[in-house]
């Protein structure tokens, strides 16, 4: 079952990778989206995946479909609050898609990441183009290539999960105390200077930063 809620702590998003992507999930994923945008708050936003696919997973799935959840997690992905994915067991699908959308990724002891079977090869959705940015083209080559399963051990080593933890519900509450103050605005901004670090060269992504820094400052000064 893929749904949204609100916590303890914040809001929740639970997500079952063994289901496909259907207008249910990303109608889940679309509330979430809205809750925390109207939310003027600081609070973490969790999410929660567990499950990988059977071989029916893409029974009556379109293209439409799955362009309108990626469009979800691509919302999901700029929110200005701080997300955090927590995973236990194996995890593909839509469990994928979405912890790979997090900023800040737990995992249970056991869990897997791994691509779904569709049509005699690995499912070549937006996860594959996430995980190559984070870890490296050689490094996820058999789990696109073969579905090969990433083992916890090393999707940390690979730095895909940030934090490996026998205690995930712990491990969340560090990370919204940690969270608390973060000024949505300025999440955003840090973000991209993040994502294009990796393919902009030092001149041309010095002007974006001194605007960052500009904006920072009058932040300071107001």
């Amino acid at each position: 079952m893929t749904a949204a809620a609100h916590g303890a702590d914040g809001l929740v998003l639970r997500i079952d990778g063994s289901e496909p992507i259907s207008a249910e999930a990303v109608a889940a994923v679309t509330a979430l989206c809205d809750r925390a945008e109207d939310d003027t708050g600081e609070g973490l936003v969790a999410v929660h995946v567990s499950g990988a696919p059977g071989p029916a997973w893409p029974d009556g799935l379109t293209v439409g479909l799955v362009n309108k959840w990626e469009h979800a997690l691509r919302r999901l992905e700029r929110l200005g609050h701080v997300t955090a994915g927590v995973a236990s067991g194996d995890c593909g699908g839509t469990a994928l898609d979405a912890l790979l959308a997090t900023d800040v990724r737990i995992a249970a002891p056991g869990t897997r990441l791994l691509f779904a079977p569709v049509g005699g090869a690995t499912w070549p959705g937006m996860a594959l183009h996430r995980l190559t940015r984070d870890a490296g083209a050689a490094r996820i080559r058999r789990a696109v290539l073969l579905g090969v399963p990433i083992e916890a051990a090393d999707a940390h080593a690979m730095a895909l999960v940030d934090e490996l933890s026998a205690d995930p519900e712990g491990a969340l509450a560090e990370l919204a105390a940690a969270s608390r103050g973060v000024a949505g605005g300025e999440l955003a901004v840090r973000r991209r200077l993040l994502s294009d670090a990796a393919t902009t060269p030092f001149d041309e992504a010095l002007g974006a930063h001194l605007a960052a820094c500009d904006r920072a400052l009058r932040r300071t000064a107001s």
